[in-house]
């Protein structure tokens, strides 16, 4: 496909996006859903609590026997049954009795009260059933009992479409008795570095070759980001190689991310394969760093290719492909936040191109992660970052105090 005219940020970020669409939401036990996207509401099965329970250890009454009593005037009744978590039971509480209960079991149907043991010449915790129980304190009419339903009633909504599965919305989807819920799959990420110059962490190197940090950036940020990566590590400049590792992807992932070969050098062997594809265009962004950007798909899966140069290729996953995992995701939110900050300190932008600069927070201020600047190639002192400060394509100089939107991604 032929080379696009220069494309602004936006608009290549909207064409990503456009890319993604939401997976196919799939039936997935609640043990491994945590993280997904809801694709439908979830309803109460029953209610919740499911029946009227006791907040306290303590002992059930009928609260009329016990409404009076005080410290000076204390209130004996006879102990005529028990009833621990779990249990079934639904012992009669005649006038002036009471029965043990445990925090969660089912108050009994003609109780209508809960009165503390703290509240009794019982002492607290474990011991045998005693013959009576005197209590010291007032007691009014449902005091300490959960009500059936008090939480949410069988067929009430629990959790919409979209929801995120927290720990949190997981307890509550286990509380409405869902043992499954439909949400959207992880999408699975196929992450594939180019360059004959790539050797894998912790290889001999001899001149010329560097270690493959795309790989493992991008698979981190994939998984950060919700999906599933799929790393295949480093391939060589060489055309029937890529072709094969992209082909043998694209029938196991819902999305392939390379770095480099995208530019017009006489080794760019992603252009080379995907050119001529007609479902893959190149274009240069006006965005500094990450200009050459390729996206499209191969074999019907989206396909990002991304600049080689490791800052390069980690704006360009925040800026194009995050946004688009998280919508396959299902998410709504696809975007960064992003905050307002005053410049630090003075730098410069170059014309004509969104800068996106690697910064740091420093008190209200941001400043440049590193000394060197916005350099692609500055890997190691990408850790630093917190975000990107964003500079209009119009601005070449930024000045110290110059408020600017900053993409947070720590």
């Amino acid at each position: 496909m032929a080379t696009a005219p220069l494309r602004t940020l936006t608009e290549h970020h909207a064409i990503a996006l456009e890319l993604c669409e939401p997976l196919t939401a799939r039936l997935t036990p609640l043990a491994e859903a945590y993280g997904l996207v809801l694709a439908a509401e979830v309803l109460a099965g029953t209610d919740t609590p499911p029946f009227d329970n006791s907040a306290m250890d303590g002992f059930a009454v009928r609260h009329i026997d016990v409404e009076h009593a005080t410290p000076d005037a204390p209130v004996t009744l006879t102990v005529v049954g028990d009833v621990p978590a779990g249990s079934d039971e639904d012992p009669a509480v005649p006038a002036h009795s009471a029965v043990r209960i445990m925090t969660g079991a089912p108050v009994p149907t003609h109780a209508t009260a809960i009165v503390p043991v703290e509240h009794t010449d019982v002492p607290s915790g474990p011991g045998a059933l005693p013959e009576t129980v005197t209590v010291h304190h007032a007691t009014v009419l449902g005091a300490h009992v959960r009500r059936a339903g008090e939480d949410v009633q069988a067929g009430d909504v629990v959790l919409t479409a979209g929801t995120r599965l927290t720990a949190r919305a997981i307890a509550a989807v286990a509380s409405a008795g869902s043992a499954v819920v439909a949400a959207h799959p992880r999408p699975r990420v196929g992450i594939l570095s180019t360059g004959s110059e790539l050797v894998a962490p912790g290889t001999p190197l001899r001149r010329g070759q560097i270690p493959d940090s795309n790989s493992y950036l991008l698979a981190a940020a994939v998984e950060e980001a919700g999906g599933t990566a799929v790393r295949v590590g480093a391939v060589t400049d060489d055309v029937a190689s890529f072709a094969a590792a992209l082909t043998d992807l694209a029938a196991t992932v819902d999305m392939i991310v390379t770095t480099g070969g995208v530019s017009v050098g006489a080794f760019d062997v992603v252009r080379e394969v995907l050119e001529s594809s007609e479902t893959v265009e190149f274009v240069p962004v006006a965005m500094q760093p990450g200009k050459p950007q390729g996206l499209g798909t191969w074999q019907g899966v989206p396909i990002f290719t991304l600049p080689g140069n490791p800052v390069s290729a980690f704006v360009s996953f925040e800026a194009f492909v995050r946004p688009g995992l998280r919508r396959m995701a299902g998410h709504t939110d696809t975007e960064r936040p992003v905050l307002v900050r005053a410049a630090g300190v003075a730098w410069h932008s170059p014309a004509g191109r969104e800068q996106l600069m690697p910064v740091r927070f420093v008190d209200d201020t941001v400043v440049p992660a590193t000394g060197r600047g916005s350099g692609s190639h500055l890997v190691a002192s990408l850790a630093l970052a917190d975000g990107f400060a964003i500079v209009p394509a119009d601005v070449t100089e930024v000045a110290e105090g110059d408020e600017l939107r900053v993409m947070v991604v720590s």
